[in-house]
């Protein structure tokens, strides 16, 4: 019968941290949890012995998985914790790792490259090539390839998120999408919200970070920059190409439901702008309205 004691020790004797985890759980639970047997243990005496220790409990795993409905369309590359939950009918691509604390649910695609900790995943969702830390996935979801789920993210339902997005203590509401070159940071976004190309909330000034608001149904154009705090209504279609860059000081945008449009490079170079309102009258803004208005504090469009 070994003990807490006697494993941490072996690890010591071994040249290993006494927090050396196999399949990202400590030797530790997996003895006491019977993922390894007192034979197994007492049979390692050297790291070549100890590295077999590895293989063996990263297959069995695995094989506990298979048992149980779950689909590999290779053993390549996969570590998988055996204390993870997963669905049956998902399928687990080469080069993955589910690590500690993974929930999953039934019908899902994951992998292939992909990295999951700490996190939940609904019922039919994809994650391609994707790490995951620490977040919630709904179900219908599809992510990746290419992204980055930083923790505290929230992912509602037929949300899709494409290649080199990253995200970050944000909440997307359902089926809003942002399909490419896109990060999101702090930020609370409604439902059937559409990110273009180049998106970025720009969320910190170098002192203090602050959250952007978007409604829902709102068409955010390419390579727009939110300088946060930003709150956007319900409704808006379309902020233009780099809209509200470089605003450094700007403290508050307003943008009521009915506006669908705003020029490319709308408000670029406001440094001192305060304050935007623009009404429910107002559906466009024209390339490079109010460029360079350095000293504007307030504005309101009729």
């Amino acid at each position: 019968m070994q003990t807490t004691e006697s494993i941490v020790q072996k690890l010591t004797d071994l040249g290993l941290p006494a927090d050396f985890t196999i399949c990202f759980e400590s030797v530790v639970d997996l003895y006491n949890e019977g993922m390894i047997s007192d034979g197994e243990l007492s049979a390692v005496k050297n790291l070549l012995d100890f590295f077999d220790l590895v293989n063996t409990v990263n297959v069995r795993s695995i094989m506990g998985f298979i048992e149980a409905g779950v689909v590999f369309a290779s053993l390549d590359g996969i570590i998988i914790s055996p204390f993870a939950k997963i669905g049956r009918g998902t399928t687990v691509y080469p080069n993955t790792q589910i690590r500690k604390n993974v929930t999953i649910g039934s019908g899902c695609v994951i992998g292939p490259s992909s990295v999951i900790e700490d996190s939940t995943i609904g019922n039919d969702c994809t994650v391609n090539a994707t790490q995951m830390y620490q977040s919630v996935m709904e179900d219908n979801v599809k992510i990746g390839p290419f992204c980055h789920i930083r923790p505290n993210s929230h992912l509602c339902s037929g949300v899709k998120i494409g290649d080199f997005v990253e995200i970050k203590n944000s909440t997307l509401g359902k089926d809003s999408h942002a399909s490419h070159l896109t990060y999101i940071g702090d930020s609370d976004v409604g439902e059937r919200v559409n990110f273009g190309c180049g998106t970025v909330t720009s969320n910190y000034n170098g002192y203090t970070k602050a959250r952007c608001t978007i409604g829902n149904d709102c068409f955010i154009g390419c390579n727009t920059n939110l300088i946060a705090p930003v709150t956007i209504g319900d409704g808006v279609t379309s902020i233009g190409v780099s809209a509200f860059s470089g605003c450094s000081s700007l403290a508050s945008v307003t943008i009521p439901d009915s506006v669908t449009s705003i020029g490319g490079s709308a408000f670029k170079g406001c440094s001192s702008l305060a304050s935007v309102t623009i009404p429910d009258s107002v559906t466009s803004i024209g390339g490079g309205a109010f460029y360079d208005c350095s000293s504007l504090t307030s504005i309101t469009i009729p």
